[in-house]
């Protein structure tokens, strides 16, 4: 209950004339930030860091946990009008997103399960967040090196297993792409790897570049084919009232919401996981759960999955960050510094010394959720519109938005050439029925991985004894050598008569 008279006592110091015109600003410029490719939340935080030194602390992080938390919404747009993710952890919402607004013709109801799910992963993620944020960050400092490698392993096997239905390319795909991630100077040595004499590879390949080009410029290159085609979609019939889901829709986004918001912010609290890794676990635990609709295909179930899991770790990486002074991400880091120019200690005694900061914080992000809940669903029939443009005048659009989020990034045309050869390489991966997201998802987890895993051998002295002494760690291998095995036990099920062939719907 003491929690809760703090939490009542911040929503009072929230709500005073400047609090909350912070908090309205910077969910807006949130929303804007996360739909425009190649920024996204660390970018954004750190150019707006310094606008807010006039301010007081708690306006100052009221004002940029707002545009951190709302920029998970503004993620999502993008991706499902154009394939092309706003922020990082928008990767998997392309997966089903993008098909259901255009093979589908179901843009508005792809807008609103993403905002529904959004609201209720992030609700979930403070509710957590206002009672045992404190608790969960000490849960958090258990996950260690080997527990660390042990969680990644895992999910890196879901993906090559799982996201590609066929496990033979889901497994080529996923070691395709850790050995583009591996590219670049080794990280513990300081020795290049893979730079084949070329100065730009020592820096390994930019991350935001290949992702806009494997997702979004590959799309480019296939509506070329379609450059003559009509419209998908007509401008008159895309109202709000459009939008509404169905009671069935509804009632099939409840329960991956509520499972993509607790496994969001258990991830969120991991030092270094954050909400790109957390909606991919999401996405890959929902793999195991029944959906109505085959993932990938344009699923209600696909999006709240792991829409519902990068709120939930946005919320759920404040409670690291105040409790312990220990930031889970990029963007983190960044509050993290704001926190002590402004001189604050993020630890324990924060909630002691500065109450009015800590619970005014947790109390804004309550009303970033509600608000940017508000606004997105606000603006969903000016964005579905965009969709009602002819394909040859959205190609070129598309296209200058593929090169200018590329090049912001790197400020060099290094990124572009990579947007466009990863494009080509997306294209031909359609083209031959090969998925991009296992490639695309060992490419985001790799790093995380090889540096975990080497801390870990260097703790253990090389040897493989440590993964199985520890019990959060062994629990993991235990669930990996599962789930490699269940396609040859489901093998030789199938072919013994005791269990059915799936058959495509």
């Amino acid at each position: 209950m003491d929690n809760l008279n703090f939490l009542l006592q911040g929503f009072q110091i929230v709500f005073s004339l400047q609090n909350l015109a912070a908090t309205l600003l910077g969910c807006i410029l949130g929303l804007i930030i996360g739909a425009m490719p190649g920024i996204g939340s660390l970018a954004g935080c750190a150019l707006l860091l310094p606008l807010t030194y006039k301010f007081n602390p708690t306006t100052a992080i009221i004002m940029l946990g707002g545009l951190y938390y709302s920029n998970m919404y503004g993620g999502a747009f993008s991706a499902i009008l154009f394939n092309i993710p706003g922020d990082t952890p928008a990767i998997m919402t392309t997966l089903d997103g993008y098909p259901m607004a255009t093979k589908k013709k179901r843009p508005g109801q792809a807008l609103s399960i993403s905002n529904i799910s959004s609201f209720v992963g992030g609700l979930i993620g403070m509710v957590i967040l206002t009672f045992t944020g404190p608790v969960l960050a000490n849960v958090g400092l258990s996950f260690g090196p080997v527990e660390m490698t042990a969680l990644l392993l895992f999910a890196m096997t879901s993906i090559g297993w799982l996201v590609g239905e066929n496990p033979v390319k889901g497994l080529m795909l996923t070691l395709f792409g850790m050995l583009v991630a591996s590219m670049g100077m080794d990280t513990l040595s300081g020795s290049p790897r893979y730079d084949f004499g070329n100065v730009y590879l020592l820096g390994g390949v930019p991350f935001t570049p290949f992702v806009i080009g494997l997702v979004g410029f590959s799309q480019v290159i296939m509506l070329m084919e379609q450059r003559n085609i009509a419209p998908q979609l007509v401008a008159d019939k895309l109202t709000l009232r459009d939008s509404m889901l169905s009671k069935n829709e509804a009632k099939r986004l409840v329960m991956p919401s509520i499972r993509g918001g607790l496994l969001g912010t258990f991830v969120g609290v991991l030092p270094g996981a954050g909400a790109t890794a957390a909606s991919i676990m999401s996405y890959s635990a929902q793999k195991y759960f029944k959906s109505e609709e085959p993932l990938g295909t344009g699923a209600v179930e696909g999006i709240a999955a792991c829409e519902s899991a990068n709120n939930g770790a946005a919320a759920g990486a404040f409670a690291p960050l105040l409790a312990l002074g220990i930031p889970g991400s990029g963007t983190g880091a960044v509050l993290l510094g704001g926190l002590m120019l402004w001189g604050l200690n993020p630890g324990p005694l924060l909630f002691k010394n500065s109450p009015d900061f800590a619970w005014g914080l947790i109390a804004s992000l309550f009303l970033a959720n509600f608000i940017a809940l508000t606004v997105s669903w606000g603006v969903i029939p000016f964005l579905i519109k965009i969709l009602s443009v002819p394909t040859k005048l959205l190609i070129p659009c598309i296209t200058v938005v593929c090169i200018v989020g590329s090049y912001s990034t790197s400020n060099s045309m290094y990124g572009v050439i990579v947007m466009f050869i990863s494009g080509i390489l997306g294209y031909i991966m359609q083209k031959f029925d090969y998925s991009y997201a296992p490639l695309l998802l060992a490419f985001v987890l790799s790093p995380m991985l090889e540096s975990n895993m080497r801390k870990a051998f260097i703790i253990s002295r090389g040897s493989v004894r440590i993964f199985l002494e520890k019990p959060i760690s062994l629990a993991f291998i235990i669930a990996i050598a599962c789930i490699a095995l269940f396609p040859i036990v489901r093998y030789f099920l199938i072919k013994a008569g005791l269990m059915k062939k799936k058959t495509a719907k």
